[in-house]
């Protein structure tokens, strides 16, 4: 359980989920879908661990 006194994190782990469904889809319109797809989860990491980092400064 969470104490009181700590306040909730947020999840990083949807950025990853929507940054490769995303960059696949993108992938796939322009005809190179694993290069979005890998395009598109190095994105969500960036923003996950960004988000990651500015939570752990708190």
């Amino acid at each position: 359980m969470i104490s009181p006194d700590r306040p909730p994190r947020s999840a990083g782990g949807v950025f990853l989920a929507l940054g490769a469904t995303g960059g696949a889809l993108v992938g796939l319109a322009i005809g190179e879908p694993t290069a979005g797809l890998l395009t598109g989860f190095g994105a969500g990491l960036l923003i996950a661990l960004l988000l990651w980092l500015a939570q752990r400064r708190r």
